[in-house]
């Protein structure tokens, strides 16, 4: 058993996390405090549940799990958001350019 094996959280194998409420948390503030803000849900994976990614008009960007695409689709109709479905319409192109200058900039 390792040093911190005990404070680890128990799961089952094969299982992944949810959604929480810090997470629609922090997708309602993240959006609140930017401009232009459109998401885009992204499909469950074998290592995460569903998600949504929120990129601001600069393509500054956040992602966290949500409960399921429906679940997606009903907090952006909340905020009259635009939202896309990331496996037909990709990732906006500003999103990759905002990823460019931070690594540039060395952020």
């Amino acid at each position: 058993m390792g040093l911190f094996d005990s404070l680890r959280k128990k799961r089952k194998a094969g299982t992944v996390r949810g959604a929480t409420r810090q997470d629609t948390a922090h997708l309602e503030q993240w959006a609140a405090e930017r401009r232009g803000v459109e998401a885009f849900v992204e499909p469950r994976t074998h290592v995460t549940e569903t998600t949504v990614l929120l990129v601001a008009h600069d393509g500054e960007w956040t992602r966290r799990r949500v409960s399921s695409a429906d679940a997606a689709f009903e907090f952006a109709k909340k905020r009259s958001m635009p939202i896309y479905e990331v496996e037909r319409v990709g990732y906006p192109k500003r999103m990759r350019e905002y990823q460019a200058r931070q690594k540039r900039a060395g952020g």
